[in-house]
């Protein structure tokens, strides 16, 4: 047995699917990053576009029960094989576009919790409505929805691993090229087992970080 985790477990082996769990993490922080900006303008628009802008708020309703009623799967194959550019880029712009559909949800719960007495005293102390947004209404969303923000913040780096369809570099892929050179049942075991962990530690990590900073909030 010890002689088989060798085998499978050599440096330049765990070299490169670490080298793909970079590639991961990466991705999905950046695909977060930009899902959480769009997510936040749509969520916005679908909340407070009123009276001659409310047809963008109608699409944006479109746009969101479309992308969070198909699967991320195949908006990624479908944009992968369509889409030119660099193929990382590509992969990126095509989570990004599935998952700014379910952040805008996310955010828009927020919104919606927020009491329309906020608006009015900011109103009486002098701000404007995107002072408001900015200073007011934007931070107390924030904190009501970081339990669902985590949750999908793991849920896209799990999804990451749908990348190993279209042959990106990232975790999955990387210990999907190790698993072809083993012939073993229990060195598959081994290497299902590793893969599990380092998703385990990354997701749970978060979680846990999120978790002491939500009670930090609650003591503050």
């Amino acid at each position: 047995m010890l002689t088989l985790f060798q085998q499978i477990f050599t440096s330049a082996n765990v070299t490169f699917m670490l080298k793909g769990l970079g590639m991961t993490v990466a991705i999905a922080v950046l695909a977060t990053l930009l899902s959480m900006f769009f997510g936040t303008i749509l969520a916005l628009i679908r909340t407070y576009a009123k009276g001659r802008w409310r047809f963008a708020s109608g699409l944006v309703g479109a746009y969101v029960e479309f992308f969070r009623c198909t699967p991320n799967l195949l908006w990624i194959l479908w944009i992968y094989f369509t889409v030119r550019g660099n193929k990382i880029a590509v992969c990126v712009f095509a989570i990004t576009l599935f998952t700014s559909a379910v952040m805008a949800e996310i955010f828009r719960g927020g919104l919606n919790s927020i009491p329309i007495g906020q608006f009015e005293g900011a109103q009486s102390q002098g701000f404007n409505f995107f002072q408001t947004l900015w200073y007011i209404v934007l931070p107390q969303m924030i904190k009501k929805v970081i339990p669902a923000l985590v949750s999908q913040v793991i849920t896209i780096i799990k999804d990451t691993s749908f990348l190993k369809m279209v042959d990106i570099n990232e975790f999955m892929r990387n210990c999907s090229v190790v698993l072809g050179t083993i012939y073993d049942v229990r060195g598959m075991v081994m290497l299902f087992a590793f893969e599990a962990l380092c998703y385990f530690a990354i997701c749970f990590t978060l979680s846990c970080v999120v978790r002491q900073y939500q009670k930090t909030l609650v003591t503050a």
